[in-house]
């Protein structure tokens, strides 16, 4: 049984997307969804959000926005953005929530575009997904520690961004990246070989000063 890590926070509109397209997988994978804090990811990176630069920010609101009708994917951005995914990313690692759950959360976001860190909010979704007890599962302090194990573990694998498929120690990051994963799945040495052994050695060219 082969392992695949997938990366995502609440946050992410790309992951969002990729959730609600998420690409059937090969007979003997078996995919592990772990939820991580975005912003400690940025931080460590030493890196900006693309909802935290203009121009970008306006551009990634768009171009969520044109993929999901491409794909025939519902989607109304939340009131604001970015929002504190704390509670919902407690929330899913308190309920070791599946695919199925992990896509309600997204869609109570990115497609009624509600904001679960709002305590009315949390308490509506904790109660769609039939969790009476969310406020003190989301306290645990086994489950604050599993988030920032897998943040951590994340960064360690070369994680920058979400939403990140990870397997062998090789990153597909992004909505688009699912074919990618996919064909490496089937055949590993297509990244390995020819022009990609070349790129992973090859050296910066002018570096843009500080």
């Amino acid at each position: 049984m082969r392992t695949l890590d997938w990366y995502y926070d609440f946050n992410s509109p790309y992951a969002y997307l990729q959730c609600a397209t998420f690409p059937a997988l090969p007979a003997g994978v078996q995919v592990h969804l772990k939820p991580v804090l975005f912003g400690a990811l940025l931080d460590q990176a030493g890196t900006l959000g693309p909802a935290e630069i203009p121009g970008k920010r306006e551009h990634t609101y768009r171009q969520t926005l044109w993929l999901a009708q491409r794909h025939g994917v519902p989607m109304r951005l939340p009131p604001r953005h970015p929002f504190n995914p704390l509670s919902v990313l407690r929330l899913a690692i308190a309920l070791d929530a599946p695919l199925e759950t992990v896509r309600r959360i997204f869609d109570f976001i990115w497609a009624e575009g509600r904001d679960p860190s709002e305590a009315a909010e949390f308490t509506v979704l904790a109660n769609s997904l039939g969790v009476a007890d969310a406020g003190a599962r989301i306290t645990d302090p086994a489950v604050k520690a599993r988030l920032k194990s897998n943040t951590e573990e994340a960064a360690a694998a070369g994680v920058w961004g979400v939403p990140t498929f990870v397997i062998d120690g090789c990153c597909f990051w992004g909505f688009d990246s699912s074919q990618m994963m996919l064909d490496y799945l089937d055949d590993p040495s297509t990244f390995t070989t020819g022009e990609h052994a070349r790129i992973a050695n090859l050296p910066f060219g002018i570096r843009r000063k500080p």
